[in-house]
């Protein structure tokens, strides 16, 4: 073993009663995830490309970023035969991890369905609200450097409980290889089609449609920053999630959970990249360093160590601060995709948090649990967005049609209601069609 897996570990000490403690706090969740003009210039051409030539640009840029031989879009189109392939050539293991995970993802969103609803006026009038499924969504999954079958799982699940008609999904595949998991994982969750494309070329296929790939209405899933730039520059063409992040964890520690599975926990967010942010907020300053002697004790322990150490040396960092209050006030400040609260009665802080993604209660829910299999869903809001961003969920995959039913009666008594409002706006052609239907 290297001397380099030895090296001391570099992660910031922040102390809420330090002077600069606002600066360093600042620079520290300071995230900028727009691309430079380079990118967003490539990804526009990939995009106007896939506009202007359809199958013939997915081929030709499948074949170059891909290293791959394609030479028609059947060679780059999976259906739902392969996908239960894959599934039946698992591990009976791998089968029926992804199925009980598949299970308590399902029975989660199933709580979460929307209904419509109406309710009748003294006047006959209805007033309501219908609930629609989209009618075709698009999944986008990573693929390359890792293979995430939680990924299928967490993106497809909601649409399906939604209702959505059919669910395509697109996963790059350099070299050729495919991987079983995410091809099983996309059968147990509902998927109708799987193109092997990737980039800002899936994005623009599938919010403009070629020959084979069919426009889509809202698109999901996450990818490197030519997938983040092309799904905000095809935003309004179709729906789209959101602009993910590097992942992130905030864990509260009241002292009293043991410092090794502390350690790990924030390890199993920075090992995501190098610009994964792990933190911990204590009011116990030797349990802050009771936990930092863990973590240089297990880091080189880990596979993917060089890429946890260095995401803590840009981004981590142990917050001493002096009480629970001043605990709450942080979260809620820094608003984190995942928060642990990893102490006797997290219950008791759970009424205050007002900004976070998801949030594990307690000592033995580990972060890495909702990432698989607890139900609620992984794709979470990410640099602060928590302030106003939700989970993915049933909901994004269904819009709501505002009903109104007006009975003769009722149209007579808003008709003046809206004449009036509308001649003060000027709109009298508003104001006529309303006057139409009142009553003398």
């Amino acid at each position: 073993m290297s001397d380099t897996l030895f090296e001391s570990v570099d992660i910031a000490r922040l102390s809420t009663e330090a002077a600069d403690f606002e600066t360093r706090l600042d620079a520290l969740l300071a995230w900028e995830g727009v691309s430079d003009a380079n990118v967003q210039a490539r990804v526009e051409e990939i995009i106007s490309a896939v506009k202007a030539r359809g199958d013939a640009a997915l081929i030709e840029f499948s074949n170059r970023f891909d290293r791959l031989t394609a030479a028609s879009m059947s060679e780059l189109t999976l259906d739902a035969g392969r996908l239960e392939q894959a599934f039946r050539g698992l591990s009976e293991e791998q089968r029926d991890a992804l199925a009980q995970a598949a299970e308590r993802i399902r029975l989660y969103h199933e709580r979460q369905k929307p209904t419509s609803w109406s309710y009748t006026e003294a006047d006959g009038s209805v007033l309501g609200q219908q609930v629609t499924p989209l009618d075709r969504a698009g999944i986008y999954v990573p693929g390359g450097k890792a293979a995430y079958p939680s990924s299928v799982l967490m993106n497809a699940i909601p649409a399906h409980v939604a209702g959505v008609r059919e669910i395509v999904m697109v996963v790059p595949t350099p070299d050729g290889v495919l991987n079983e998991l995410v091809l099983a994982a996309a059968h147990l969750a509902g998927v109708d089609r799987v193109f092997t494309i990737g980039g800002a070329q899936a994005i623009a296929a599938m919010a403009y449609g070629t020959a084979s790939v069919p426009r889509v209405d809202k698109i999901v899933g996450p990818g490197n920053i030519y997938v983040a730039t092309a799904k905000r520059a095809v935003f309004g063409q179709v729906g789209i999630d959101m602009i993910a992040g590097p992942s992130e964890i905030l864990v509260v520690s009241d002292g009293g959970t043991d410092p090794e599975w502390l350690a790990m926990d924030l390890f199993s967010q920075a090992e995501h990249d190098e610009d994964a942010q792990a933190l911990l907020v204590s009011w116990d300053e030797s349990h802050l360093a009771e936990v930092e002697a863990a973590i240089a004790r297990l880091l080189p322990t880990l596979e993917r160590h060089e890429i946890v150490r260095q995401s803590l040396a840009r981004r981590g960092a142990l917050i001493l601060c002096r009480d629970r209050d001043e605990a709450v006030t942080l979260i809620n400040r820094i608003a984190p995709e995942h928060l642990e609260l990893s102490m006797a009665d997290p219950e008791a802080l759970l009424p205050q948090v007002r900004h976070a993604g998801a949030i594990f209660m307690g000592r033995y829910t580990a972060e890495a649990l909702g990432d698989y299999c607890a139900g609620p869903n992984h794709v979470l809001p990410t640099s602060g967005t928590a302030r106003f961003s939700s989970p993915l969920g049933v909901y994004d995959f269904q819009k709501r049609s505002s009903i109104i039913h007006c009975s003769e009666s009722g149209a007579s008594t808003l008709g003046r209601v809206a004449s009036v409002l509308a001649r003060g706006e000027s709109l009298t052609a508003h104001a006529r069609s309303a006057e139409y239907r009142i009553k003398d």
